[in-house]
C-alpha cells in the first residue's frame, strides 16, 4: 500500500488519534525522558495529539506534517485549548527545521510511512549531539468480537486484504510490533537502542465512535469516498447496537540514542 492521504478523513482522524494513554507519558518519565524545557520535533504529528501531550509536560514542541488538513485541526486545538505549539508543513525527509537544534525527535504512528533512509538522515541533521529519537506505534488488538466482526466486514472492500500499514506490510518478522529491518537501519546510522517496551491498555468506544475510528484507518482512508461510505454503512449494520465496547490496545515504544 502506498502513502495515504489522511487529510480526506481529517475530522474522524482528529477524533480517533486522541487515544494516547496516560501510561505512555508516565513510562517515558520513569525511563529518564524528561520533557520539561526540552526542544522536541514531533514528525508526522498529524492533528497534534502527541505534541499536546508533550507540551502539557512543558516541552517546547514543533509539530511537522505534510497534510495541511491535519495541521489545521492541530492549529484549531491550539486556539480552543490555549496551547502554544508551533506547527509547520514539512516531510520526515525534509522538515525545513534548523540543524542541530532539537533534544528529542518523536515519531508516533508514522515511521512506516516514511522514506526511512532519508528520514534518518534528516533526523540526524536536526538533532543535537547525543540526542534522542523516540519511535512509537499503537493500535487496537485482534481478538475481541467487535474487532473480528470489523475485520470480516471491511475485508470485503479492501483489495488484497487488511494488511499492516505502509512498510510494515513488507516485513515478515517484528519485535514488539516493529519490523526487524528498522533496528538494523537505526544501528547502521548511529542510533543505539536504549529501551524497547510495550504497554497494554483499553479504549472504550460507543458504536458511533468505533465507526468513526474505522474511517481513519489506512485500509479505508485510501478508498474512494463513495466506497468508504458504503463500507462504513455495512459495518454499522453488522455491529451490535449494544455498547459501549472496551477494545484492547497495545502501545510499542522504541527509545534510541544518537551516538
Amino acid at each position: 500500500m502506498g502513502q495515504i492521504d489522511f487529510g480526506q478523513v481529517a475530522k474522524s482522524y482528529a477524533k480517533a488519534r486522541e487515544d494516547i494513554p496516560m501510561s505512555l507519558m508516565d513510562s517515558l518519565f520513569i525511563r529518564g525522558i524528561s520533557l520539561d524545557g526540552k526542544k522536541v520535533a514531533d514528525i508526522g504529528c498529524g492533528t497534534g495529539a502527541f505534541s499536546r501531550k508533550m507540551a502539557m509536560r512543558k516541552a517546547n514542541v514543533i509539530g511537522v506534517d505534510p497534510s495541511t488538513e491535519l495541521l489545521q485541526h492541530a492549529i484549531d486545538f491550539n486556539k480552543t485549548k490555549n496551547y502554544k505549539i508551533h506547527y509547520v508543513q514539512g516531510y520526515s525527509e525534509n522538515t525545513g527545521l534548523t540543524e542541530s537544534q532539537f533534544d528529542l525527535v518523536t515519531v508516533m504512528r508514522a515511521w512506516h510511512w516514511f522514506d526511512r533512509e532519508k528520514a534518518i538522515i534528516e533526523i540526524k541533521r536536526i538533532l543535537r549531539e547525543k540526542g534522542t529519537l523516540i519511535v512509537i506505534d499503537s493500535g487496537f488488538l485482534a481478538g475481541s468480537a467487535v474487532v473480528e466482526k470489523t475485520f470480516e466486514q471491511l475485508s470485503k472492500y479492501v483489495s488484497g486484504g487488511l494488511k499492516p500499514a505502509g512498510s510494515k506490510a513488507e516485513s515478515m518478522q517484528r519485535i514488539n510490533g516493529f519490523p526487524i529491518e528498522w533496528f538494523a537501519e537505526w544501528q547502521k546510522n548511529g542510533f543505539v537502542l536504549s529501551d524497547l517496551y510495550k504497554l497494554n491498555y483499553s479504549v472504550t468506544f460507543t458504536k458511533q465512535d468505533w465507526i468513526e475510528r474505522m474511517e481513519s484507518v489506512s485500509w479505508l482512508a485510501g478508498l474512494q469516498d463513495d466506497v468508504r461510505k458504503i463500507a462504513l454503512q455495512d459495518l454499522s449494520k453488522a455491529i451490535s447496537d449494544q455498547g459501549p465496547f472496551g477494545i484492547p490496545h497495545e502501545c510499542n515504544v522504541c527509545i534510541l540514542k544518537l551516538q
